[in-house]
């Protein structure tokens, strides 16, 4: 049967017409890391030339980011079609005001290490690769944040953990090697499983375009297995996310590699996770969310706990912080698991603020360690005589971290704990403050042990240094920003909850002409 004029009319318009400039904004930052990465591989026998570069590309990509950022937030979602096929059939570059903040905090994020590896990341480790891996990490991270193609940010995924594989054993210590197979044996299942159910995907819909699957998963519910398919998914996600129960893998994993590697794994990895579960279970799939709500919201309740609690019970400063990193992913659940526009909007906001802090405070374990001589709490001390500064520093994000004023943990938590007692869930509410309570005793103790009391040995003199310094301020001052004046991001994080859940301008993006299949 001959397709309607009116598409063939749509799809000869699209093939002819240029791309308006600003579209290109949505696959830029994807190729500008894939590039890069390729020119710091054939630079890779210069190592302070391969360094600057890298630094150089980070920064540029944290522009375009920004820039694509404030198109998004003014204009609306924009689409890209790969090969300038008609979608559903092209592969799709989809950008709303949640993909686009996402990828801007990852891009500082990688700036921030980037810089901070310049002392951190010896010419050993230069050579073997650690810049050239970084940009195909952040290829990854910035690609699935963008995609509007679920088959892509599988793609993106497989991106990402190869660069992370290549990462987390740089240096080929034993206990790296131990930390990358407990790594890769639980993201490769995680994987594994995100494929079989990209499969049924399209068995279900005949498509893997993200507007094209939000347009049938409302016509065809309860004639198609979409529950399975949902749990699937969410067991994939929640493994990447390292939710409970599948959450032991990463404070095995996160404290073997160089701090910088450690850093970046911390502030971007998990929220990839976050990020596919909410685009997935939010705006493909709302009604089985609401389904499986009480699932994930236990789910939410018990990481945040047994987070909380490992943190608690930890004596070397990096698990320590792992655990941080499961606690603040049971809240990001807490918000998917309520589905309100307080809760989603909460947990896109306390992504946000993970993804800056997580990494600024392995940044600031790392320099604990340079300080100290260690990372062990039994054996450090007196740090706060010897540097003021960075106990402040340090003092800013422990604050934050815990969730409170006048910093940017404060508002979201207050966003959740509000849409969880309206919808009704009490003890939700409450797992979110007593995660809280039990983070500010961990780390109440971390800066009494650490910080305060004298050191148990005299220690050495640390030179300050811009390459650790510079990364660490700037995010304690994006720290300090987001809680001091959050207005700008409340706004940005409740239009992205909103277009989640109503995602006619991302549906219009894709469609202009309403000719979805």
């Amino acid at each position: 049967m001959a397709a309607p004029a009116a598409t063939v009319d749509l799809a000869a318009a699209l093939v002819t017409a240029p791309v308006p400039i600003g579209h290109w904004l949505a696959i830029l930052p994807v190729a500008h890391c894939i590039t890069l990465g390729a020119v710091l591989l054939m630079v890779r026998a210069y190592p302070r030339l391969q360094a600057w570069l890298a630094i150089s590309g980070l920064a540029g990509l944290a522009l375009m980011d920004a820039a694509l950022l404030a198109k998004v937030a003014a204009e609306g979602p924009l689409t890209m079609v790969m090969g300038r096929w008609l979608p559903p059939f092209g592969i799709a570059f989809t950008v709303d005001i949640f993909g686009a903040l996402m990828a801007f905090a990852a891009a500082l994020a990688g700036l921030a290490g980037g810089i901070y590896a310049l002392a951190d990341i010896g010419e050993s480790g230069r050579r073997y690769g650690f810049f050239p891996l970084l940009m195909l990490l952040m290829a990854g991270v910035t690609g699935a944040f963008l995609t509007g193609d679920v088959f892509n940010l599988y793609v993106w995924f497989e991106v990402l953990l190869i660069a992370s594989f290549g990462l987390i054993i740089l240096g080929s210590e034993r206990q790296q090697i131990d930390g990358a197979l407990k790594y890769a044996v639980l993201n490769l299942i995680a994987t594994t499983l995100f494929l079989v159910g990209v499969g049924i995907l399209y068995a279900v819909f005949g498509t893997l375009n993200m507007a094209d699957i939000a347009v049938k998963a409302r016509d065809i519910g309860g004639t198609a297995p979409l529950m399975s398919l949902a749990s699937l998914f969410l067991l994939a996600f929640a493994m990447k996310a390292a939710a409970f129960p599948v959450n032991f893998w990463l404070p095995a994993a996160y404290h073997t590699p160089r701090i910088t590697v450690s850093a970046l794994f911390a502030g971007l990895l998990t929220k990839v996770g976050i990020y596919a579960l909410v685009r997935v279970m939010v705006m493909l799939l709302p009604a089985e969310r609401a389904e499986l709500s009480l699932v994930i919201a236990l789910a939410a309740a018990a990481t945040i706990l047994v987070g909380a609690l490992g943190a608690l019970a930890e004596n070397d400063i990096r698990r320590l912080f792992g655990h941080v990193v499961i606690s603040g992913i049971g809240n990001m659940l807490a918000g998917v698991a309520l589905g309100n526009p307080d809760g989603i909007g909460g947990a896109v906001f306390y992504a946000l603020h993970s993804m800056v802090l997580m990494t600024a405070l392995y940044l600031a374990a790392g320099e604990i360690g340079r300080r100290g001589g260690g990372f062990c709490l039994s054996d450090l001390g007196g740090l706060y005589r010897q540097s003021g500064g960075f106990t402040a520093l340090s003092l800013v994000l422990f604050l934050a971290a815990c969730g409170l004023p006048p910093f940017s943990g404060f508002w979201p938590k207050v966003m959740l704990v509000k849409a969880a007692l309206d919808s009704g869930a009490w003890w939700l509410a409450a797992a979110i403050l007593a995660g809280g309570f039990l983070t500010t005793i961990a780390f109440g103790r971390l800066f009494l042990l650490a910080y305060w009391r004298p050191a148990p040995m005299a220690l050495a003199p640390s030179k300050p240094s811009w390459r650790t310094g510079l990364p660490l301020a700037a995010l304690t001052a994006f720290t300090i920003g987001f809680g001091i004046l959050p207005e700008r991001l409340l706004a940005l994080s409740q239009a992205a909850a909103a277009g989640l859940a109503d995602p006619q301008a991302y549906l219009h993006s894709v469609f202009p002409q309403g000719a979805q299949r």
